[in-house]
């Protein structure tokens, strides 16, 4: 059979606003949004579905049923592509509504947790995800522990990193198993940085989707952890090139 991914994890709708602003309200020291375009994608955890299946590979998801009443909406300048405001609606009604043991996992070659950390999967749900799957990938906002004993992946960004670092410099286990992403400088892995090619940055909104969505394919083609996170890397430079959030194509990077 071909191969099969899950994502499990909250989406929501990213709406992306572009206008201009050339004036000050009279009422306030505030500039005034023309706004002339709206561009909506899916993000979060199915953006993470989409750049899988973009990559050729057959996914599956599990999510909170509401996402598309959970909107993070941006407004940004169309010339410099610099955003003004973000608004976040309907966060808190993501809620614990998930039942992972429907889920038969033996169909799935690999699991990746896209955890936002706000409300869909506590500790105990990424714990048994790892617990009923040899290979799953976690790209999670919560502070790291015991939970992650069992996963075989851990991708953060350098400030999740730092929430938890003492953790992960007391357990050698979460040391290895961790990706840290860099922004610009790359990613890195047991201490070595792997660079990424310096690029003009556009948007790093849904950067990490893609990375971990490239990962994941990459290693369950190859099981080979420097080819994936090289991959990776490319797969994220691709996207910081373009608006919003959007998705690598397969014929981008192979």
């Amino acid at each position: 059979r071909s191969m099969k991914v899950l994502v499990i994890g909250e989406s929501c709708i990213d709406n992306f606003t572009y206008g201009e602003a050339n004036r000050l309200t009279p009422e306030a020291p505030v500039p005034v949004f023309n706004s002339f375009e709206n561009i909506i994608v899916e993000g979060m955890a199915m953006n993470v579905r989409n750049n899988i299946k973009s990559l050729g590979v057959e996914v599956g998801i599990h999510t909170n049923p509401n996402w598309r009443i959970v909107e993070k909406t941006r407004f940004i300048d169309h010339r410099t592509n610099h955003m003004f405001l973000r608004v976040d609606q309907n966060d808190h009604k993501i809620s614990h509504t998930t039942n992972l043991r429907k889920i038969k996992f033996d169909q799935y070659d690999g699991v990746v947790i896209s955890d936002y950390n706000k409300g869909f999967l506590t500790e105990e749900d990424i714990y048994y995800i790892s617990e009923n799957h040899d290979l799953v990938f976690l790209d999670t906002k919560k502070v790291l522990g015991d939970y992650c004993n069992n996963v075989e992946f851990i991708k953060i960004n350098n400030s999740e990193y730092l929430k938890s670092e003492n953790y992960a410099f007391a357990n050698k286990n979460i040391r290895d198993k961790l990706i840290v992403t860099l922004g610009s400088k790359g990613c890195m892995y047991k201490e070595h940085v792997f660079p990424v090619v310096k690029t003009e940055v556009k948007d790093v909104a849904g950067a990490g989707d893609t990375f971990i969505a490239g990962f994941t394919v990459k290693y369950l083609q190859t099981k080979d952890i420097v080819q994936s996170i090289q991959f990776a890397n490319e797969c994220a430079t691709i996207v910081v090139q373009k608006r919003g959030v959007s998705v690598v194509g397969q014929d981008s990077v192979y």
